[in-house]
């Protein structure tokens, strides 16, 4: 697979919603799909909906065109004509009543990355993280994966220099863990970074301890925000 050869549009086949999008597993592989295509800003089209629950479910992962008996069955085109014209439609549920709750979730996460534009995952037990990069945060040169210590690292070098000491010392992996362990839910801090145009920007990042039930890993998500009012390096 070459990654810069993209398709323009998927077509997501009736035998991917033959148990109605009721089946974890199958609405797990759809939402993977349609994550997938948003992100690369691919068109998505459904075929073979006849019931309203994968109607419901399809339009709650942002589903472009949606397709099948559900809508109408084969019919001349005279009476396809006179359809149109009369807007033959189903009345249409409300979504949030129909919505599922992965749906919510990133619907929940569209309005967080609007505050948000930087969220970055990070395992301090293991020294990992990843991150989500959108295009009104003003640096986006830090790597999208790696290490937490090379994340604090090249953080550091890209804080004013009257904020370094400070930003490693507050953000370190060690003294994260020794916050967590503390009993800490969450730490903030201000401080000034260099975006990609050289100007310095207020950069609010809040770090917020989380667990998952499945590891008992001590896991930190850093919400990060940069204010307008800038002071060129």
């Amino acid at each position: 697979m070459v990654a810069d050869t993209l398709p323009d549009e998927i077509k997501i086949d009736r035998s991917l919603l033959k148990k109605n999008c009721e089946d974890e597993r199958e609405r797990i592989i759809l939402e993977s799909i349609f994550l997938f295509a948003t992100r690369l800003n691919i068109r998505t089209v459904a075929e073979g909906v006849e019931m309203k629950e994968q109607l419901g479910f399809l339009r709650t992962c942002n589903c472009n065109l949606i397709q099948g008996f559900y809508f109408a069955r084969p019919m001349p085109g005279d009476a396809f004509r006179e359809c149109l014209l009369n807007r033959c439609r189903k009345n249409e549920e409300d979504i949030l009543e129909i919505q599922s709750e992965a749906a919510a979730v990133q619907l929940l996460l569209q309005a967080v990355c609007m505050r948000y534009p930087l969220i970055i995952y990070g395992n301090l037990t293991r020294n990992s993280f990843y991150m989500m990069t959108y295009e009104n945060f003003t640096a986006k040169s830090c790597p999208s994966t790696g290490t937490v210590d090379d994340l604090i690292a090249h953080g550091t070098m890209s804080m004013h220099p009257e904020d370094r000491e400070r930003w490693n010392a507050m953000f370190c992996r060690e003294n994260q863990l020794r916050l967590y362990h503390e009993g800490k839910k969450e730490f903030h801090m201000i401080t000034r970074q260099i975006g990609d145009d050289g100007i310095y920007r207020k950069v609010e990042t809040s770090n917020y301890f989380v667990k998952s039930p499945a590891s008992d890993d001590v896991l930190v998500i850093s919400l990060c925000n940069n204010f307008a009012d800038g002071e060129e390096q």
